[in-house]
């Protein structure tokens, strides 16, 4: 069936992660996303990851991990020649993404007002770190620097090794979901009344955003938020518990999943203690409950305690890494890796579908992640250019 997206051409001119990972969710929507990437390298994130090799062709896994079903084109933007190209491209375009740093789009003359004279329907979305104005706006941003100014470092990890960095790019990712999420609504009425816009994007605000309890608690209630490490500063018993092998989440924030957390793990006088009978002294108590508790998980493992616990309607699970989540029988039969086959083992892809399912239409990607230039051919003859001419600007660097 047809995907909701189909017949929307996205110009998507970003690198690395951001810019990318949004333009991979409209990917997977069926939206046609062309990569518009510098002759020299293209994005930056084709030569990151694990894989030298893989860098070393500039298809590292990185760069795979948000680009497949894309296209490639590349165009020297500095040249007037790229430039023009770019404005008959967006002709015929829906969407614009970009994450460069605010102003640079504007001094090449390709910024939001110059584009949307050629295409008054355009969705012109800028992705950067701080938005396109106010104090900080010029400044850089890598994903690092964004979680310690956003104050998701102060909040992750505990007393004790607090501020740490989030195991992965967690506002780049935030930024780009952001990003696609305005994109749709923006379609919804550039569909409707025939008009474009532009959104700025900031992936500090972005990432605010989503530490909705942690900011209201500050700012409803005065209380500066600190860091908890793996416990659940809105309940307890609720966080990660050693058993007799391996680590488990418990997240008895009910009475009721209490109750029946401390009547399977052979402790039914816990709820009648007074430090630990109502819902606020478990939270003040919380320390020495959870020492009581996994004096009594320490008699199994974090396997069996998960089975045991689940049927019984207390929530769990095991603590698990990357390789054991991703080979679960669940993830299995979801098919929620997507493998592109190839005869050269060299160039097998595989990569993550969307994070949701349509009942009558698959959101797998249509195409691996494309080589550097793979599409700037064919795209170039649409646009009235023959052999020779696309050959003279290939080695003038245009492309």
């Amino acid at each position: 069936m047809t995907l909701p997206l189909a017949g929307v051409r996205v110009l998507d001119l970003s690198n690395v992660l951001a810019g990318p990972f949004c333009a991979y969710q409209l990917a997977l929507l069926g939206a046609e996303v062309i990569k518009v990437e510098h002759p020299e390298g293209g994005d930056l994130a084709r030569r990151l990851g694990a894989d030298k090799d893989a860098s070393a062709r500039d298809m590292g896994a990185s760069f795979v991990a948000v680009n497949a079903g894309k296209q490639s084109i590349t165009l020297n933007l500095k040249d007037a020649r790229g430039k023009e190209i770019l404005r008959s491209l967006v002709k015929t375009a829906d969407v614009l993404v970009e994450n460069f740093r605010p102003g640079v789009m504007t001094r090449l003359d390709l910024g939001y007002e110059a584009l949307s004279e050629i295409n008054p329907k355009l969705i012109y979305c800028a992705i950067s770190g701080f938005g396109k104005d106010g104090e900080l706006s010029k400044r850089p941003a890598y994903d690092q620097i964004i979680q310690g100014i956003s104050g998701v470092m102060s909040v992750t990890g505990n007393a004790d090794s607090a501020p740490l960095r989030v195991g992965y790019p967690v506002s780049d990712t935030v930024g780009g979901l952001t990003a696609a999420f305005g994109i749709c609504a923006a379609l919804v009425d550039a569909r409707a009344n025939g008009r474009g816009r532009m959104l700025d994007v900031s992936m500090l605000e972005a990432t605010l955003s989503t530490m909705g309890w942690v900011v209201s608690n500050y700012l409803n209630a005065g209380v500066t938020p600190a860091p908890m490490g793996n416990e659940n500063f809105t309940a307890a018993p609720s966080g990660t518990f050693k058993t007799g092998d391996g680590l488990l989440n418990i997240a008895a924030n009910e009475t009721k999943q209490f109750v029946s957390l401390c009547k399977l793990i052979g402790r039914p006088d816990l709820p009648d203690d007074p430090r630990f009978s109502e819902r606020n002294t478990r939270k003040v108590n919380r320390a020495a409950l959870k020492r009581e508790i996994e004096a009594a998980l320490a008699t199994d493992s974090a396997m069996n305690w998960d089975a045991k616990l689940t049927e019984a309607g207390v929530p769990a699970g095991r603590v698990m890494s990357v390789p054991e989540i991703l080979a679960h029988p669940h993830l299995v039969s979801r098919e929620f890796v997507h493998e592109f086959n190839s005869d050269d083992a060299s160039t097998r892809q595989r990569v993550t579908r969307a994070g949701f399912r349509f009942s009558d239409a698959d959101t797998a990607p249509s195409a691996p992640a494309p080589t550097l230039s793979a599409n700037t051919r064919e795209h170039l003859a649409t646009l009235g250019f023959d052999d020779t001419q696309i050959d003279e600007l290939r080695a003038e660097g245009v492309i």
